[in-house]
């Protein structure tokens, strides 16, 4: 494995994958941090407040769900190394119908949804106001964004990151333009930022059908006799609703970690509030631009067990642990270099800047606390142990996140930046210790998230070698 490490050609294939996906996921949190630039030069602070509650009710919605694409790259790759293309077929269309359903079930339930987000965010009044009109806007995107979760992981699943590429930038480029021109251009503040949001959400769909399109003619992956009956069957969605919900569990600790710091920022004041909105458009760079290695290596790792190939699944972990170090190092140096005047581009309110700079060295030192983390996930993710990753989640949130925070809550804010470190790394270390608990007791999988145990030595062999050895 190590003569393979030091082959510049595997660590081109590496970037193959990564790089692209990088340079889109960027664009996600460029968008968020257009929206606070936008709204940040507004002349009142709880216009971005308001922008960052509601956009944060978002994600905390879509990103819930986001097993949708995890779970669809993992499956995908696993059935492409597998040669398999009616079940790389069956993934798509389970992943669809799923996707369909939890939108529908927003919309039906958005009023309870919404009612019961802002009763837990507290803030001010005029927060708790364009806060709803964000969300009441932007929750009409929900099949749109959903069906692209799986679209996107069904391409990178297919070994295809130039595709999810086009899908995202495409995207969040007509998002960040429509922002701009809703909101500065025709002047419909919050409402603006919302809607350029839905109607990007929509065009990224029918790109990204299209895309889909396009592989499934180039593979020629279409329906044979029996091929509904069998994607439709019961057993196959309970087995894809068991590997989602762990996944889903997983998110949900993620998701209330992010939350809570900015629930718990709006209680301390909307400036401390818009700092952190600006400060976590920091972490999401991080998180994205990580996330690029992570989905390279969750592409790969899921190959590598269709194939039942394990030399070849240390190799992508190897390699891609690797290149999320570097990035990670090159985070820190961005953020120490040029932190303030970052801080100084996204808003021009002196209270809120002053506020983000006081904060800033938690987010020097996050890239290289979180970095092991991404990674893991995405290893874990490419071989559906959905499980593990539940586990290692809940550990981290519950007996990391929220006991780090209740005992350094007297230090306010920067408490709360203290646990999202330490949630961080702790993430990274109980990973990294399920990876080394699986790998010495039983191997690694191979097939369909199912553990392969190191096989004994037959009855025969052992008698060949007892043979030998008593010659």
């Amino acid at each position: 494995m190590w003569s393979s490490f030091f082959n510049a050609a595997r660590h081109r294939q590496v970037f193959a994958l990564a790089l692209p996906m990088v340079l889109s996921n960027i664009t996600v949190p460029l968008l968020g941090l257009v929206d606070t630039i936008v709204i940040g030069h507004l002349e009142h602070a709880y216009y971005l407040g308001g922008v960052a509650v509601g956009a944060t009710i978002i994600s905390l919605i879509f990103w819930l769900l986001g097993f949708l694409r995890m779970s669809t790259t993992g499956l995908a790759a696993q059935a492409v190394g597998a040669g398999d293309n009616e079940r790389l077929l069956q993934v798509l269309v389970r992943g669809c119908l799923l996707a369909w359903g939890l939108a529908l079930l927003i919309l039906v339930l958005q009023k309870p949804l919404t009612d019961l987000a802002f009763w837990l965010v507290g803030g001010s009044s005029q927060v708790q106001m364009y806060g709803r009109e964000y969300v009441m806007v932007r929750i009409w995107s929900a099949p749109a964004a959903l069906t692209n979760l799986v679209l996107l992981g069904w391409l990178l699943g297919n070994q295809n990151a130039r595709a999810p590429m086009l899908l995202l930038i495409l995207g969040n480029g007509v998002n960040i333009v429509l922002d701009i021109w809703f909101v500065l251009g025709l002047g419909w503040q919050v409402k603006g930022a919302a809607a350029a949001s839905v109607l990007a959400d929509y065009l990224a769909t029918a790109l990204g059908a299209w895309l889909v399109w396009r592989t499934i003619q180039g593979r020629n992956c279409w329906p044979t006799a029996g091929f509904w009956r069998r994607t439709l069957h019961v057993e196959a969605f309970k087995k894809l609703l068991g590997l989602n919900r762990d996944i889903f569990i997983r998110a949900l600790c993620l998701q209330l970690t992010f939350a809570f710091m900015t629930f718990q920022g709006a209680r301390l004041g909307d400036d401390v509030l818009a700092a952190n909105a600006v400060l976590i458009n920091f972490l999401m760079f991080i998180s994205f631009g990580l996330d690029g290695f992570a989905y390279a290596v969750e592409a790969m790792v899921g190959k590598a067990v269709g194939e039942r190939d394990r030399a070849e699944f240390r190799l992508a972990c190897a390699l891609n642990v690797f290149w999320g170090g570097v990035v990670a190092i090159l985070f820190v140096l961005i953020f120490a270099l040029g932190g303030h005047t970052l801080i100084n581009l996204i808003t021009s309110i002196t209270e809120v800047q002053e506020q983000a700079r006081e904060y800033l060295p938690w987010l020097i030192l996050m890239p290289l606390a979180a970095c092991w983390c991404f990674i893991l996930d995405g290893i874990f993710i490419g071989t559906t142990r959905g499980g593990d990753m539940r586990d290692m989640m809940l550990l981290s949130t519950a007996g990391v996140f929220f006991p780090v925070w209740f005992l350094a809550q007297s230090l306010g804010n920067h408490g709360l930046w203290l646990a999202m470190l330490c949630f961080m790394l702790a993430r990274g270390i109980t990973l990294g210790w399920a990876w080394w608990r699986i790998d010495r007791r039983q191997g690694f999988i191979l097939k369909d998230g199912e553990e392969v145990k190191r096989r004994a030595p037959s009855t025969k062999s052992q008698a060949n070698k007892k043979n030998q050895s008593q010659n």
